[in-house]
């Protein structure tokens, strides 16, 4: 899934990154393009939830926006930067960052 978000968002690889910290936050993609800050989590499950992981990610990185790749079929928003988005969703919901 990783290398489909990559294509997807076309970023270059020099724009990818897996971050975490020695406390053991951490998150599995991580898109700086520019101004812009992406996160993205993939879970195997179908319901995905805010961890203090996904939190530390937001706030210590300033991300714009977290996705969560997840296995369910609903995408849905989970709070105001942080989206649960359906692996079945992933063409119709994740967007270039360039053109």
């Amino acid at each position: 899934i990783l290398t489909q978000l990559v294509g997807l968002l076309r970023a270059r690889p020099d724009e990818c990154f897996f971050w975490a910290t020695h406390a053991g936050a951490e998150l599995d993609l991580l898109i700086v393009s520019d101004s812009r800050r992406l996160g993205f989590e993939i879970k195997r499950t179908d319901a995905p939830t805010v961890t203090a992981s996904m939190k530390s990610a937001l706030e210590t990185l300033g991300l714009q926006k977290l996705s969560i790749i997840h296995a369910g079929r609903q995408t849905f928003q989970i709070e105001r930067k942080i989206r649960a988005v359906a692996a079945f969703d992933l063409l119709r919901e994740i967007k270039p960052i360039r053109v």
